[in-house]
């Protein structure tokens, strides 16, 4: 049974770079598709990025822009998120989850086990 714990999150200023990570089980981050996912105070949570065990990825180019970069660590059973030129309205709680093995999807329904979340606050 997968169990997901983000870390990471922080303070950061409008610009900044940052790396969340997600740490699985082992073998989980080889196995399943591994998802980002972020919501806002008083938003529906919103697909970041996901990447398929092939190493395929899904982006959402609405919200990314080629500003995130997903990647996984399989000898770390680890799932990364990198982001940069961060804005305020990106400011969110973001949640690593997992689905069944499968294209990537940009679908929060589609994944099954979901982590506690890390804060993100971007200031201006």
């Amino acid at each position: 049974q997968a169990q997901l714990v983000e870390s990471g999150g922080g303070v950061v200023q409008a610009g900044d770079s940052l790396r969340l990570s997600c740490a699985a089980p082992p073998r989980a981050v080889m196995w399943y598709t591994m998802g980002w996912f972020r919501q806002a105070l008083g938003k529906e949570r919103e697909f970041v990025a996901a990447i398929a065990r092939s190493g395929h990825t899904r982006y959402n180019e609405e919200v990314v822009k080629g500003r995130f970069t997903i990647s996984r660590d399989n000898s770390r059973n680890t799932v990364y998120l990198q982001m940069s030129s961060l804005k305020p309205e990106e400011t969110a709680v973001y949640y690593c989850a997992a689905a069944q093995p499968g294209n990537p999807s940009g679908e929060a329904r589609s994944y099954e086990k979901w982590g506690k979340g890390t804060q993100v606050t971007v200031s201006s």
